[in-house]
């Protein structure tokens, strides 16, 4: 039989720390979809340095681990003068690892748009600019939504390394309540509030999927 006793000593301390993961998810999820959306246009740019540094931000972020990036951000950022709090460490890093991969998802949907579409956006009178945005970047979208949702999952998922920096997120508050308790019943408890999460996200992702596919086939 589980013993989910230790409900009523930490209680507030996991009602905090789903809060806590929330808002690191919401925004490193904004912060993540707009760096990961420039950092995409920077790849596909005919600017070489654009699409160097683009390249390279790829490169480092997506082979690099999560981890080692919030260590870097929490202790090598106060080195340099930069004091950030807990939660914008691991919102910030959170929102660099996951732009990455966002990246090359959004790059993929952008060359899979039919090429003419951005040479008659111009010959409209749009700037470069002014065509990704009303005209590539709309029907990029549509062509992601499955691999965007994953990464927003997956996003989620990563924010329980918050728990490392003492960060107050659902992690953290299991890891307390493991000093004094047993933590398989622990553990089965934060796993479900990691559903409570991630759940409603791919159900969303599919119904956003459907509803494309449909208007696609009109």
């Amino acid at each position: 039989m589980m013993d989910f006793s230790f409900l009523d000593v930490y209680k507030e301390s996991f009602i905090h720390g789903f809060l806590t993961t929330i808002e690191v998810s919401i925004v490193a999820l904004i912060l993540s979809l707009v760096l990961g959306v420039i950092i995409a246009v920077f790849r596909i740019s005919r600017v070489k340095p654009l699409e160097w540094f683009g390249t390279a931000y790829v490169e480092f972020f997506r082979n690099t681990p999560l981890v080692i990036q919030i260590f870097f951000f929490y202790f090598g950022l106060p080195s340099i003068g930069i004091d950030l709090s807990k939660f914008m460490v691991a919102s910030f890093g959170l929102a660099i690892y996951t732009s990455a991969f966002i990246a090359e998802a959004v790059r993929a949907g952008i060359q899979s748009v039919n090429k003419g579409q951005m040479e008659a956006a111009r010959s409209s009178g749009l700037s470069y600019i002014q065509a990704m945005w009303h005209v590539i970047l709309p029907q990029a979208f549509k062509i992601i939504v499955p691999p965007l949702g994953n990464q927003f999952i997956n996003l989620v998922k990563n924010s329980s390394v918050l728990a490392l920096i003492a960060g107050g997120d659902i992690m953290y508050a299991a890891d307390e309540a493991a000093v004094d308790y047993d933590v398989i019943p622990i553990y089965i408890f934060v796993a479900c509030l990691y559903l409570v999460l991630t759940i409603p996200l791919s159900l969303i992702v599919n119904f956003m999927e459907r509803r494309w596919a449909k208007q696609g086939s009109r």
